[in-house]
């Protein structure tokens, strides 16, 4: 069909003729042949759905036939599991019921035993009721001896049972109050003796845990010179170079016969440490002479001034003050160049900070009041030397003037008992600056006192016959002496302890006690061959 429709149109091209009845025939035949196409395509198509769905059917004949052998397996599963459920309920039930059986064979056996029990005390409680009937009638029957032994004793003393009552219970009042008192007493004692101890071991802890170098200084400084034309050159011509350098710094120079040395002499200890620093200055560089004097001067003024500073912060920070003025801080510098006794007072311003915190945080008392006290109890005396009035008081205006609190202006000022101290933190302040200055070696006076103490508990000790070594310890408060111990017995060196104890309390002047042990080893000694 379809090459007879291109013949024809190649025929109707080629001839370029065309009838219209011809092309309605053509086109007519065309449809028909797609009606018939169409026709065809739906009967395949309709054969393709028919086979499906039969396909489909038996799909779902084949998926009816597992559900019911899924639907009998289940079903045979679930009753093998009820099975043995029930079994299993029925076993726990006999267990239930064993287990109940096994109780009130218990209970049973229990409430036997309390019939019994209540048997027993049912008569034991008649029993306790007999006795009740027999004692009452004890009693009336005492009551009676003692109604009558009264009248007997009333006749015969004369007094009446109140009256006797009066008397006995004044006589216990007056023993009774005895004994009070020597209660008191012991308590007293024991209470003194414990806090003694507990003190001692509070202070030893203290002292033991605190460590600060003591630094002893003079009022005077030697400059060492490379040679002693050097001194004339610091003299200058008609003593021009020393006078001004006398001049600002307000420092005497001693140049005597000492060789390759100059002393520099004066109270303040700032000064002469700006005149020690000049001078090894102008010393180095080799121009001596009035102007270089002055600029020199003025640089080591600078320098000594940021020590003092960089001093003053390093010890608040060691001590752990925090917030101080800045004055404050430049006068706790000033410390640094300043001594007491030998003593260096900043030095000896941190050991008190440090003993005063620990004392406070042993006691419960405010462990920062006490270091910054502490601290500051000595700060009057970095100004003392130029403005009037003691060291206490000029602390005191320093500490209010910039703004520190009451408790530290209070510990303060009572430190050296010029006020009642009436805070814990103004008495630990005191006890810490009393410790620091007079333990031995951190003033001069005090050491040598110190070392002649020791050293005459030696002589006395060492005087009698028999000592073989002896020992000062613990700050020259024990002494322990080792004897030969052929020449003593136990009661020679009980004797012997009690004299040296006595020649110690006649012959020296000492703070506290002396506790003198003496110690006897014998030793015996085989050799077996």
């Amino acid at each position: 069909m379809y090459l007879r429709l291109r013949i024809l149109y190649k025929k109707i091209e080629k001839d370029k003729v065309v009838n219209f009845m011809e092309a309605q025939t053509l086109l007519l035949v065309i449809a028909a042949i797609a009606v018939i196409v169409l026709a065809a395509m739906l009967v395949v198509q309709k054969n393709k759905v028919k086979s499906a769905m039969e396909s489909v059917e038996k799909d779902r004949l084949a998926l009816d036939e597992k559900e019911k052998i899924l639907y009998k397996e289940a079903k045979i599963r679930a009753v093998e599991e009820l099975q043995n459920d029930r079994e299993a309920l029925n076993e726990e039930e006999r267990e239930r019921r064993q287990e109940l059986s096994r109780q009130e064979q218990k209970l049973a056996k229990r409430e036997d035993a309390l019939e019994d029990k209540i048997q027993e005390y049912t008569e034991k409680d008649l029993q306790v009721q007999r006795k009740r009937d027999e004692l009452l009638e004890k009693e009336d029957y005492l009551a009676e001896l003692v109604q009558k032994q009264t009248e007997e004793l009333e006749k015969i003393s004369g007094m009446t049972s109140e009256e006797a009552k009066n008397t006995l219970l004044e006589q216990l009042k007056n023993d009774l109050a005895q004994e009070q008192m020597q209660l008191i007493r012991e308590n007293e004692a024991k209470i003194k003796e414990t806090s003694l101890e507990k003190a001692k071991e509070i202070l030893s802890t203290t002292m033991q845990r605190c460590m600060i170098e003591q630094v002893v200084e003079t009022t005077v400084s030697v400059v060492a010179l490379p040679n002693d034309e050097m001194k004339g050159r610091i003299i200058g011509r008609e003593g021009r170079n020393i006078r001004a350098l006398e001049t600002l710094t307000g420092v005497d120079l001693i140049i005597d016969d000492t060789p390759e040395a100059v002393v520099l002499s004066s109270f303040d200890p700032v000064r002469r440490e700006i005149a020690k620093v000049a001078l090894e200055k102008l010393i180095v560089d080799g121009r001596i002479h009035p102007v270089r004097i002055e600029e020199v001067v003025s640089k080591a003024q600078e320098e000594i001034d940021k020590k003092i500073r960089t001093e003053g912060e390093n010890a608040a920070l060691e001590m752990g003050v925090m917030g101080l003025n800045k004055e404050l801080i430049k006068a706790l510098g000033r410390l640094y160049y300043r001594t007491s006794y030998g003593q260096n007072v900043l030095k000896h311003s941190l050991e008190v900070g440090h003993i005063a915190g620990m004392l406070a945080a042993e006691l419960g008392a405010n462990e920062k009041i006490a270091k910054r006290a502490g601290l500051l109890h000595d700060i009057g005396k970095a100004v003392d030397q130029t403005q009037e009035g003691t060291h206490i008081q000029l602390g005191v205006e320093l500490a209010s003037r910039y703004g520190e609190k009451p408790e530290v202006i209070h510990a303060i000022e009572a430190h050296h008992d010029d006020v009642v101290a009436n805070t814990i933190e103004a008495v630990l302040v005191k006890v810490a600056d009393a410790i620091s200055a007079g333990r031995p070696g951190a003033r001069r006076d005090t050491l040598e006192i110190y070392i002649k103490r020791l050293q005459k508990i030696e002589e006395i000790v060492n005087s009698y016959e028999g000592i073989k070594q002896s020992f000062a310890v613990q700050a020259g408060r024990e002494v322990r002496i080792i004897v030969q111990a052929e020449m003593f017995d136990d009661l020679a060196s009980g004797k012997l302890a009690r004299d040296v104890a006595k020649r110690i309390e006649d012959e020296l002047d000492y703070p506290g006690q002396i506790r003198v042990t003496v110690v006897r080893e014998f030793r015996a000694t085989e050799i077996a061959k």
